[in-house]
């Protein structure tokens, strides 16, 4: 009361110039903050943009039909692969080293014994076939995906889904994951629709510079309304996290919900302070004993793991086509690049191990149908020039890095992936999560190691959106 007093006394002190003067800053000052307030509060967009990535010109008009599409191969196809295999040349590898080199050349050659004799390709494609595929032209290219629709059941409500893969993976990762978000769980069932990145798989690769995450997002939305989707949900990990995380930011109201099994947040102060306050008073951050046990020694976990893996990244981010010519013409180089992946991102520790660790988590008939989708499509420079366009200028200056996500948001933290994000940390950035999950086991390529533990996670959030 005393010092409301002292305030009326001074506020009363003052000329009458002197007191419009100060109602005007107070008035302003409070303006300010509403405006501010209202602006945070407000759903924000980025622009759709446009674009042409077929040869040549843009023609006066495009054919939007959605036509059917089969994997196919030929004999052909199968002797060259086999031709190739017989003429590799290894190089032995260092006594003791496991994967630490990379893909130890020992295992190596059973795997590439197994694929010249026992692998049988025509049989896999009868797999990929299992599911409908179809081909649309978007912006001058032929887009590939899947369609797969569950059983029709009476007063049953089917949800539009999209599932983007990211690299070194494809479509096939979610062919586990597919009957178990097909199938009806307590009310809960999808319409998954499964597309290939442009430049990836049997998707077209662009003609022309420039195609990155932004041109894939806005692809991928005309493909979900050319389907006749006005609101669907999206998922997606490694390139595919980014992909349906602008496809969120390009059309929120268009899109429900948005599901990743990988999300980084933007560096700052804010992180900076965290990761010094963290390991002791991890509660003032926002941190949970597991971000801690997950986090913590830092430089160890993360950095140090980074460092070492990410040598592909910067040579893909460079020049691609240099090192992408050897893989393109060698199968078995291919593999080796491919496959060195599946091993250390499904566990660091992996690396220590002769195999890779390889068949603990995935068959070699699964493995290696991966490896033939880049293979028999020609596309590893391709999806390997998907880094040098993402990666041409600082990422934290495009526009997506600058635009926080405001549509619900699931996320669900696996203990192997590359670098774990806190809740707190993705908060920055992704302003409406609903639900964060620290999953028991798994890394990387989610779908593909733990299809059940994703789809339950993927439901449960789905729910919790539907609800609200």
């Amino acid at each position: 009361m005393q010092s409301l007093q002292v305030l009326k006394q001074t506020f009363f002190g003052l000329d009458v110039v002197q007191r419009q003067l100060l109602i005007g800053t107070a008035v302003a000052t409070g303006g300010l903050v509403a405006y501010i307030v209202h602006k945070r509060s407000q759903v924000k967009s980025i622009p759709l943009g446009e674009g042409w990535w077929g040869a040549g010109d843009k023609p006066l008009f495009e054919d939007d039909k959605i036509y059917p599409f089969q994997v196919q191969t030929s004999d052909e196809e199968i002797q060259d692969l086999r031709e190739r295999i017989d003429r590799t040349r290894y190089t032995d590898p260092l006594e003791d080293s496991g994967f630490q080199y990379g893909f130890n050349s020992s295992y190596l050659r059973k795997v590439v014994s197994y694929w010249r004799h026992v692998f049988d390709w025509k049989k896999q494609v009868a797999v990929l076939n299992k599911y409908p595929h179809f081909k649309t032209k978007i912006e001058g290219l032929d887009v590939h995906f899947i369609h797969v629709r569950p059983k029709p059941r009476e007063n049953q409500r089917v949800l539009p889904l999209m599932l983007v893969h990211g690299w070194p993976g494809s479509f096939y990762e979610f062919y586990k994951i597919l009957p178990l978000l097909t199938e009806n769980q307590d009310g809960v069932v999808f319409e998954v629709i499964c597309p290939s990145i442009p430049g990836y798989g049997f998707s077209e690769a662009p003609h022309k510079q420039g195609f990155d995450s932004l041109a894939a997002a806005r692809v991928f939305l005309t493909l979900m309304e050319r389907l006749g989707f006005s609101q669907f949900y999206v998922q997606g990990g490694d390139w595919g996290s980014l992909i349906t995380t602008n496809m969120a930011q390009m059309k929120p109201q268009c899109v429900k919900g948005l599901h990743l099994n990988m999300f980084i947040s933007k560096r700052g102060f804010r992180v900076m302070m965290s990761l010094m306050i963290g390991p002791y008073l991890p509660f003032l951050v926002g941190f949970s004993r597991e971000d801690v046990r997950r986090l913590f020694p830092f430089f160890e976990k993360n950095v140090w793991n980074i460092l070492k893996e990410s040598g592909y990244m910067h040579i893909q981010a460079t020049k691609p086509d240099t090192a992408g010519c050897g893989l393109n013409d060698s199968p078995v180089g291919l593999a080796a690049y491919l496959l060195e992946k599946f091993s250390t991102w499904t566990d660091m520790k992996n690396r220590d191990l002769a195999d890779g660790g390889l068949e603990r988590k995935f068959s070699l008939d699964d493995l290696l149908t991966n490896v033939m989708i880049y293979w028999t499509t020609g596309s590893i420079v391709s999806s390997m020039r998907f880094y040098k366009e993402n990666l041409k200028s600082n990422p934290d200056k495009r526009v997506d890095s600058m635009t926080p996500i405001f549509v619900p948001t699931g996320m669900a933290a696996f203990p192997a992936e590359l670098m774990h994000c806190p809740k707190s940390w993705a908060r920055i950035r992704y302003r409406n999560i609903c639900s964060y999950t620290f999953m028991p086991r798994g890394g990387h390529f989610a779908a593909f190691e733990e299809p059940q533990l994703l789809a339950n996670d993927i439901i449960q959030f789905v729910k919790k959106v539907e609800k609200f």
